[in-house]
């Protein structure tokens, strides 16, 4: 196993470093979300211009071609910033959804939009906003004579208020799970934005909504097929801002003097540095075995469940133990912190909480053998 980057790889991350500290320095990010500002189009165009936005898509489709690594890379850097909207909701969560289920002419429409920063098609998948998985679908799609019919409520839809359309998946007449395209500015579509200590979420309704027969994509197979792509992705990014604390903390270690001496030389505050730089090499080195099993073509369902869990627990614990470094100073909005801590509680349950990852890596590694009849 080799998680080493290679030359290309390397020059990418580079690139997404000085993109990140050009466009978004950090006191810019601090007032972004201290104005709960999720979603700013200018920026969003620029990383579509560099080729951010569906990256794993192949290039017929105006994609990269590239690998999950590849890709990776760049996120890591997006979350050192932390860079808000909807780059992996949109460029990489449905893009892979739109590929792994959609018609071929749903992916014509839909991919090169996406890569182009020009359609933000965001999933809304789960009704609750802790369950994840087919039972937390409740939302109803019943068969008309023209179609069909979307009657639901979406309780926390990650990048909801950017979205051009949704991916909304529903609850069949049938019993099973099944994903429907619709226009954000379909009749009977509401958007919500979700306040509190929190950034980027929304509530969305689907109050009667007219779906057509050829707007569906697929089942709920077709998320899981998704996912396994989409996920390390987003450890990536969360690996970077957990990074990010790790530096900005030691830095503030070193050079805040009390009772004459830096705070470093307390044996409390080492641990505190300690206890991030656990769950940081946790979250980086199981991401990146992720990665690589993805890329080798190595079974790695267990393994993406156990990179979910384990990097949603060192950004939220990162965040916990650098606020204990920098006490009351880090509870200021003008802080880079802080910024880190609201997205760290925004992103803890998104795409399922890590104790459901941590199931899900048990029923990956020992299936259970369907009962004999």
């Amino acid at each position: 196993m080799d998680l080493k980057l290679n030359d290309d790889q390397s020059m990418m991350k580079k690139v997404a470093a000085d993109f990140v500290k050009t466009e978004a320095p950090s006191y810019v990010i601090t007032d972004w979300f201290q104005k709960k500002v999720a979603f700013l189009p200018e920026l969003y165009k620029k990383t579509a211009e560099v080729g951010w936005l569906g990256m794993m898509l192949p290039e017929e489709y105006g994609g990269a071609g590239a690998s999950c690594t590849d890709c990776a890379v760049v996120f890591e850097e997006l979350g050192r910033g932390p860079l808000p909207g909807p780059y992996f909701s949109s460029g990489v969560l449905a893009a892979e959804i739109v590929l792994a289920g959609g018609s071929q002419a749903q992916e014509k429409a839909l991919l090169p939009e996406i890569c182009g920063g020009r359609a933000i098609v965001i999933p809304a998948i789960s009704d609750d906003p802790i369950q994840w998985g087919p039972r937390s679908v409740q939302t109803r799609l019943s068969k008309t004579t023209g179609g069909f019919r979307l009657t639901g409520t979406k309780r926390f839809v990650f990048d909801g208020d950017a979205a051009t359309s949704f991916i909304c998946a529903a609850r069949a007449e049938s019993g099973g799970v099944v994903l429907a395209l619709v226009d954000r500015n379909a009749p009977g579509v509401s958007v919500q934005p979700i306040l509190g200590f929190m950034i980027g979420a929304a509530e969305v309704r689907f109050d009667n909504v007219a779906v057509a027969a050829d707007n569906l994509i697929g089942d709920w197979v077709v998320v899981e097929r998704a996912l396994k792509k989409a996920l390390p992705i987003l450890c990536a990014f969360k690996v970077g801002a957990c990074q990010e604390i790790f530096e900005m903390t030691n830095e503030y270690t070193r050079t805040r003097v009390v009772f004459g001496q830096p705070i470093g030389r307390f044996q409390r505050v080492q641990d505190h540095c300690v206890d991030i730089s656990i769950h940081l090499d946790g979250a980086r080195w199981i991401t990146y075995e992720t990665l690589w099993k993805i890329d080798s073509g190595i079974e790695a369902a267990a393994s993406v469940h156990q990179a979910k869990a384990v990097a949603s627990e060192a950004y939220y614990q990162s965040c916990n133990f650098s606020h204990m470094v920098f006490a009351g100073p880090g509870t200021d909005y003008k802080h880079p912190l802080m910024a880190h801590s609201v997205l760290a509680h925004s992103l803890y349950q998104y795409l399922g909480t890590p104790l459901y990852h941590k199931r899900a890596m048990v029923d990956a590694l020992y299936p259970q053998k369907s009962a004999q009849v």
